[in-house]
């Protein structure tokens, strides 16, 4: 039995680049949710604090993230990512769903 890979993603976009993070952030979700191993792939702005972002992402299996991760759309947004967040990038933590 296949497991699904789940993790969530959070960044802060530098100083006036949140609406341009917002937008690649957009862009990048229609390209993703077209993935055929994509599950779930949830974008969020915190109400509070703007210039930070959550997103949460689901996968068929390891093997669909490992597709992801080749695509080139994904090289494409971090490329143009990195320059618009605090270090470049985001902090990914690793979820294990609890069973029912």
């Amino acid at each position: 039995m296949s497991v699904g890979k789940h993790l969530y993603a959070e960044f802060r976009a530098v100083p006036g680049a949140g609406d341009a993070v917002a937008a690649l952030v957009a862009g990048y979700r229609r390209d993703v949710r077209s993935e055929p191993g994509n599950v779930r792939f949830d974008a969020h702005r915190l109400a509070d604090e703007p210039e930070r972002f959550f997103v949460y992402e689901e996968y068929a299996d390891a093997a669909a993230f490992e597709a992801h991760l080749a695509t080139a759309h994904c090289a494409r947004f971090n490329e143009e990512f990195a320059p618009l967040v605090v270090g470049g990038g985001s902090t990914l933590t690793w979820l294990d769903p609890v069973p029912a």
